[in-house]
């Protein structure tokens, strides 16, 4: 299904086409399609280890430069998976974008509360960011340089404030406004910046065996305001689970309202973007709304 005004067809024979033209080596592998979450690549299962993933539009080509510019840097400092691409794919069979093949990576993208331990949960996904934003950032790139959300709340305002005005009627838009108008002036990040996924969602992180394994999906990757990654909290974590991944981020008082207000953003922009395109990723994102104004009414 084509999510995107702009996304051009992309189908099994366009992909065997490409294999066969610029990487012949990989044709032996069976190929098929691959009914991914995700909204800003198409994904093709290659073999039992591979994938091809293609971009839907041309904002999905900046992910590819990222994962082959940095996800090499960054793996071996992290204790999960994560996409390192094996080979580049060009332009070609009427195909206008670079595409890539990376490690297939066993895991589901689950809620964590159906078949998780939520407080370990939490523990793994704050294990994560803490490796991550540890990470010398010093020559990655700059979320602020880039216009992207991660930079900082204000950054994100304009796109929030016109898919708040766009929300289904049944959702309450001044309250959704009124927290995100506080969330506007609470303090910035005031230390160095450090590297933010930038779209942790539950798409992106994949679980096995109730354990974290792999965080996926780097398109939003960016040096920036670590309250952006705390969204999880909202989207993915409940009750004792949220408590119990504040704790271990040891998170202040302005960096969890934040990450809060990020979650908002994520929510509110993608409600109204794709409701009549994805019904399963506009439930996740309207519960997550859900989450943060109940956690706005001190509601667990």
């Amino acid at each position: 299904m084509r999510l995107h005004p702009d996304e051009p067809p992309i189908d099994v024979d366009l992909v065997a086409r490409l294999l066969a033209s610029q990487h012949p080596a990989f044709t032996h592998l069976p190929l098929r399609a691959f009914d991914s979450p995700g909204t800003t690549n198409t994904i093709f299962r290659l073999g039992d280890e591979l994938l091809v993933r293609l971009p839907r539009r041309a904002s999905g080509v900046d992910e590819l430069h990222k994962s082959f510019a940095w996800l090499p840097r960054l793996a071996p400092r992290l204790s999960v998976q994560l996409p390192v691409p094996v080979a580049r794919g060009e332009p070609g069979e009427g195909y206008p974008w670079p595409w890539s093949i990376a490690p297939w990576i066993e895991g589901a993208n689950v809620a964590v509360e159906h078949v998780l331990d939520p407080r370990q949960a939490a523990q793994d996904l704050a294990s994560f960011l803490h490796e991550l934003h540890a990470i010398d950032a010093s020559a990655g790139p700059r979320a602020a340089d880039l216009g992207m959300r991660s930079a900082s709340l204000q950054f994100a305002d304009a796109e929030v404030r016109a898919s708040i005005d766009a929300l289904p009627e049944d959702l309450d838009r001044d309250a959704i406004r009124a927290v995100w108008d506080a969330a506007l002036e609470l303090p910035g990040w005031n230390r160095a910046p450090v590297w933010s996924h930038g779209d942790l969602g539950p798409d992106n992180i994949l679980w096995k065996d109730g354990r974290l394994v792999a965080v996926i999906d780097y398109g939003a990757l960016a040096v920036g305001d670590p309250a952006c990654d705390l969204m999880i909290g909202w989207s993915q974590l409940r009750g004792s689970g949220r408590d119990a991944f504040r704790e271990a981020l040891e998170a202040d008082d302005p960096l969890w309202l934040r990450g809060r207000a990020y979650a908002l953003a994520q929510a509110v922009i993608y409600i109204p973007y794709y409701l009549h395109t994805r019904p399963r990723g506009v439930a996740v994102a309207r519960r997550m709304l859900d989450a943060v104004m109940a956690d706005e009414r001190g509601e667990r």
